[in-house]
């Protein structure tokens, strides 16, 4: 479900872009744009760019860009539907009521209900912590280290010793036990009947990115077992989606994710200025916890025990990391088991020369590697470096695998070139390798398109540049011109527009709703077409209809049904038009006036 294209277009327009960004963003006037720092990326010059004109945003060091809806949805994590209704909030528009199936409705009011119930649970352990009951787990937390503002930050709590104190406690809130059985927050057996899963623990409240109360985890007081509990999986809490401090975290203008292991960490990191650690959810690091992880950051820094569990955790991340097209290096924390106790022992500045100095992932899983062979053996080293060139194999570009080999060559006092005889045997033998995946850049390259998907990103460019580019070219190419999917898309879009009398790219937006499309189309939007001179821009704009006739010509004939004597002259036409393009006697001349 979703509301009119009028009512969307309405709210898009009560939102001044340049005053929404203005409230995430410090902007800068320069010419008839603003500039900022962006908040999808970390940088140190202003590439972040807002257009009052278009009413569009675009950095030009990351590729980000949209209208003012894709901003909220990429800022604050939020659906196309809960982006627009959070502008519509701010602009005073009232949403009509959408009309949901029964069972979408009850599903819906079902997940708001659990979160209600998680936020008045948390309110509550919040309370219970600071009253004469909870004062040996605030003494414990202060014990830490953990300030009161740090307490409060992060919303820890106290569950009482009595196991059924948060049950009588919601039940004097008029849930129904129906419902409190679903919030994961009690036990049910035939003996005790329904009492609290929480007891004699210090809480820890579980935030999704937009700051929800989705779920919890504890810290028994005492010699309890276990000595962690996390709440089970529910309707709006999946351990394998979410991640510990990401609401925090996400607003850090820091380049890097930190990645540890537990709560504590997280919040000892946190208060010591490491404001973009993060941490699994009591369970192994999962594909979509690192796809999470790059919606905000490029690289990953692993910082988990030193012991030998927290080795076999990082290298069971590394790989899920670069499946994401995440970089990650792994932090020593030696002499010390995790961050907290390195924090107390040497401070923050030392902290902070951990961080920069740590390990490449690659050379971190060699490391690993090495120390299952016994280097002092002949054959046991051989057999070790056979294991090393079987890895570089992962790398398919030739330049990263050859800075590798030199990096493993200096470390270990192999020669480059017998090293990178070794490697090329095994390729020739078919040893098979991992996939890898590389990470995309943050430059907003165009890295693998194809030329007819460059042409024709090129010439919806042109469109709506220069708006003439219509009456010019519209002779000789359409939307049906465009073979690419999305560029169709749009393309068919920007032509009703001209045909109406207006060219809105910010208001085409609003047809997306995926936020990935949302970014491709923006970067169409705000290229720049770097040409100088009116005959070098005819030359150009000729050159894109040519190659574009041609393309669409192919794709059309070999789509063409051999019944269809109709579409088989216009087949013909259209490569007569083409030969005229190609002989030079068409050429195309444009007002960028």
């Amino acid at each position: 479900m979703r509301y009119s294209d009028d009512l969307i277009e309405e709210i898009r327009m009560k939102n001044d872009i340049v005053d929404v960004i203005s409230g995430y963003v410090k902007l800068q006037k320069k010419g008839s744009s603003y500039f900022g720092l962006c908040p999808f990326h970390n940088e140190k010059s202003p590439s972040f760019s807002v257009s009052p004109g278009k009413q569009m945003y675009y950095c030009f060091g990351c590729g980000a860009g949209g209208n003012v809806i894709t901003f909220i949805m990429e800022y604050e994590n939020f659906t196309f539907m809960e982006a627009v209704k959070f502008l519509a909030d701010r602009a005073g528009v009232r949403l009509p009521e959408l009309e949901y199936s029964r069972e979408a409705k009850e599903q819906a009011d079902l997940k708001a209900t659990l979160l209600e119930i998680n936020k008045v649970a948390a309110s509550y352990f919040y309370y219970k912590l600071r009253q004469d009951t909870g004062r040996h787990a605030y003494e414990y937390l202060t014990g830490r280290g953990l300030t009161k503002d740090t307490i409060q930050k992060f919303g820890l709590g106290y569950s009482d010793r009595y196991s059924n104190d948060l049950y009588q406690y919601l039940k004097g809130k008029k849930y129904s036990d129906e419902i409190l059985r679903e919030s994961g927050l009690f036990n049910v057996d035939e003996k005790r009947g329904m009492y609290d899963k929480f007891w004699n623990r210090v809480i820890f409240p579980i935030m999704d990115v937009n700051n929800r109360v989705i779920g919890f985890g504890g810290r028994v007081m005492g010699e309890g077992k276990p000595k962690y509990l996390n709440s089970p999986e529910t309707k709006v809490f999946d351990k394998s989606r979410n991640l510990y401090g990401l609401n925090t975290a996400r607003t850090s203008r820091r380049k890097q994710m930190i990645l540890c292991e537990g709560y504590m960490d997280v919040i000892a990191m946190h208060q010591a200025g490491f404001t973009n650690a993060v941490a699994s959810l009591g369970t192994a690091f999962t594909a979509q916890q690192a796809n999470l992880l790059k919606r905000y950051t490029d690289e990953v820094l692993l910082l988990y025990d030193s012991d030998e569990a927290g080795v076999k955790a990082a290298l069971r991340a590394i790989p899920i990391l670069k499946a994401a097209g995440l970089t990650s290096k792994v932090v020593n924390l030696n002499p010390y088991k995790d961050p907290d106790e390195f924090i107390k022992n040497l401070g923050s500045e030392a902290f902070q020369k951990r961080l920069d100095d740590a390990m490449n992932s690659f050379l971190f899983e060699v490391q690993v590697l090495e120390k299952q062979y016994d280097m002092s053996d002949p054959q046991s080293k051989t057999r070790f470096y056979h294991e090393v060139a079987g890895k570089l194999l992962n790398f398919p570009e030739e330049l990263e695998r050859n800075n590798y080999m030199e990096a493993v060559s200096r470390k270990y006092g192999v020669r480059f070139d017998n090293l990178q005889k070794l490697v090329n045997r095994l390729a020739m033998k078919g040893t098979p390798a991992q996939a890898y995946v590389r990470p995309k850049s943050g430059s907003g390259s165009k890295e693998g398109e194809s030329g007819i998907d460059k042409a024709q990103r090129l010439m919806l460019t042109w469109l709506v540049s220069y708006p003439d580019t219509f009456r010019v070219t519209e002779p000789y190419i359409g939307p049906d011109d465009f073979t690419t999917p999305l560029y169709h898309t749009v393309a068919d879009l920007l032509y009703e527009q001209y045909h109406q009398g207006e060219v809105n790219p910010a208001k085409l937006l609003n047809q997306f709703t995926d936020s990935e499309e949302q970014r491709k189309v923006a970067a169409v939007f705000n290229a720049r077409i770097p040409l100088e001179g009116q005959k070098e821009m005819d030359l150009a704009l000729t050159e894109i209809v040519g190659r574009m006739k041609k393309n669409s010509n192919a794709y059309h004939a070999a789509h063409l049904d051999p019944a269809d004597l109709a579409g088989l002259q216009k087949t013909i036409a259209r490569q007569k038009e083409l030969e005229a393009f190609e002989s030079g006697r068409i050429q195309l001349h444009i007002s960028t006036n």
